[in-house]
């Protein structure tokens, strides 16, 4: 799981130092920056990152401003000097309050602390659900998990190998492992994610599905037969 992110802070050092800590953590990502609240509001109308940095002080409107006037989707995690805003921040709910200066493991601390949110909510969504949709040319198709065979890359397109059809998308595999159990479905090479029900034989680190032979990559190897143990 990959977390979104934005930051929005008035100090151009402030932000320097966030990129560079995130650059060397490896489930998220800083997307974008702002260097104010009023420019950063149309991006947060328009999209969903999992989580915005935010700092308290600054000029046109504060950080405590923009989470009064506008209905932030993201987690929430304060970043500032001050540590007398904390009690207001969290009774906006915002996930977590860091005081500057920090460094990587607090930063770390506080990722880690959303990521197990998320993947706490993400398996308990997948495990109500038995199917998916699939948006595939101009048309959302439902498809439900027990006829999904496996998946296959193709150049820009995975085709979903169902029961009964092959289902064009333009999707990453990376987000449809999100919205698959993980219990069911398992990544066995770049190009292939296979229905763990539906293996009817390994052989030489090959899967055989019905008519299908799929290969098992060295990178995914001892994930897929750790999977296949439990």
């Amino acid at each position: 799981m990959t977390l979104t992110c934005m930051a929005i802070d008035d100090e151009p050092l402030a932000l320097a130092k966030l990129k560079t800590l995130m650059d060397q953590i490896p489930y998220a990502e800083l997307q974008e920056t702002f260097s104010n609240c009023l420019d950063a509001i149309p991006y947060l109308t328009t999209h969903t990152p999992d989580i915005l940095f935010l700092d308290i002080q600054m000029d046109h409107m504060t950080g405590i401003q923009l989470l009064e006037k506008v209905k932030v989707k993201p987690h929430v995690i304060i970043i500032s000097a001050f540590e007398h805003y904390a009690l207001k921040g969290f009774e906006l709910n915002v996930a977590d309050y860091i005081l500057k200066p920090y460094g990587i493991d607090r930063l770390i601390q506080s990722l880690e602390k959303i990521k197990l949110l998320k993947e706490t909510a993400t398996a308990e969504s997948k495990a109500t659900r038995d199917y998916i949709f699939i948006k595939t040319d101009y048309r959302i198709l439902k498809i439900n998990l027990q006829d999904i065979l496996y998946v296959e890359g193709m150049r820009d397109y995975l085709c979903i190998h169902t029961q009964t059809e092959k289902i064009l998308t333009q999707i990453t595999f990376r987000e449809l492992q999100q919205r698959l159990p993980t219990d069911q479905f398992i990544r066995i090479h770049k190009s292939y994610l296979v229905h763990l029900a539906y293996i009817e034989t390994i052989e030489k680190h090959r899967i055989y599905i019905k008519e299908a032979i799929l290969p098992i990559s060295q990178t995914f190897r001892d994930d897929f037969y750790e999977a296949i143990k439990r």
